[in-house]
C-alpha cells in the first residue's frame, strides 16, 4: 500500500494493482489484474491523519464532478463512487472504529447486496446517504438482536425497516445515467437536506448527515453484503481486464473546515 499527495491538495491510497495517472484531462483511477485475492484500490481523499472532528467539509457546499467508467453498472467489479463520509473502517488508520455516515455517488457489483433503503437495490450506481451516529440510531442498538430475526417476517420488515431506515438516515436513489458516458454529477449539502443530480436531472433529495466529512474518491474490488434481515459478508473480487473511473473535473465550492493536518 502507498501513501502520497496528489497537487498538495489530495492524499493518495493505492493497495494492489491500484494506480493513478493523468490521462489528457482526466485523473484514471485504474485497477488491473485483480486476481490474487487481495485487496486492490486507488483512491484520493483529504483526511488522512486528521482525527474526525477536524475532517475538511460541513454543508453547505455544492460537489461538481465529472465522471465516467470503463465497464457499465453490473460488469464493473467491486465498488467505486465520490462524494463524503467519516472513514468508519479504517480504510486508512489512525483511528478508531465508528458507525457510518457518508452522502456520496456510490457504486457496488455483485456480488455486493446492501439493501439499506426499502423497494430500493442492494447494488448498482447510486445516489446515498447514511448517518448511523444519530441519537435516534442508537436508540436501536439494544434491540438487533430481537429485530433481526424479525426481519427476515416480510409483513414485519415491510411495517417496521421504514421507521429504523430513518432513524439511520439512510436514503438511496439508483441513477439512470449510462456509467460510461461523461456525465456532470452535483451534490447540493446543506444543513438539513441534500440533492444529487446527474446532468442537472435530480436523483435523490434527502435528509442530509452531519459534518464534519471527508471527501473520497475510489475504485477498488471489494464487494460487502450487509442486509437488515442479518446477511453478513465481505471479500475481494477478481478481474482479470483493466477496469477504470476517469474524473475530468472536480469542484467543491462552500464551508471548507478550518484545521490543522
Amino acid at each position: 500500500m502507498t501513501y502520497s499527495t496528489l497537487d498538495n491538495q489530495w492524499s493518495t491510497y493505492l493497495a494492489g494493482s491500484g494506480s493513478l495517472e493523468q490521462v489528457d484531462r482526466a485523473l484514471r483511477f485504474r485497477n488491473v489484474d485483480t486476481t490474487t485475492g487481495q485487496m486492490t484500490n486507488a483512491q484520493i481523499d483529504d483526511y488522512q491523519g486528521l482525527r474526525r472532528r477536524a475532517y475538511l467539509w460541513r454543508p453547505p457546499l455544492t460537489l461538481t464532478v465529472r465522471a465516467r467508467f470503463s465497464h457499465p453498472d453490473g460488469i464493473l467489479s467491486g465498488t467505486a463512487g465520490f462524494g463524503f463520509w467519516n472513514d468508519p473502517f479504517l480504510m486508512t488508520r489512525g483511528r478508531t472504529p465508528a458507525l457510518p455516515r457518508a452522502l456520496w455517488f456510490f457504486y457496488a457489483s455483485p456480488p455486493s447486496d446492501m439493501r439499506l433503503a426499502q423497494d430500493v437495490p442492494g447494488r448498482g450506481w447510486k445516489a446515498a446517504a447514511i448517518d448511523a451516529t444519530r441519537p435516534r440510531a442508537l436508540l436501536w442498538a439494544p434491540l438487533a438482536p430481537v429485530l433481526v430475526p424479525l426481519m427476515n417476517v416480510q409483513p414485519i420488515y415491510r411495517r417496521l425497516w421504514p421507521y429504523i431506515q430513518r432513524s439511520l438516515g439512510i436514503s438511496e436513489a439508483p441513477i439512470e445515467a449510462d456509467m460510461q458516458d461523461w456525465h456532470t454529477y452535483t451534490l447540493d449539502w446543506q444543513v438539513f437536506r441534500a440533492r444529487f443530480s446527474a446532468d442537472g436531472t435530480p436523483v435523490l433529495d434527502c435528509a442530509a448527515p452531519r459534518g464534519p466529512l471527508g471527501f473520497v474518491a475510489w475504485l477498488d474490488n471489494q464487494y460487502m453484503v450487509i442486509t437488515p434481515w442479518g446477511r453478513f459478508g465481505y471479500g475481494w473480487l477478481d478481474a482479470p481486464e483493466e477496469q477504470w473511473m476517469e474524473i475530468e473535473d472536480l469542484e467543491i465550492a462552500g464551508s471548507r473546515h478550518s484545521c490543522v493536518r
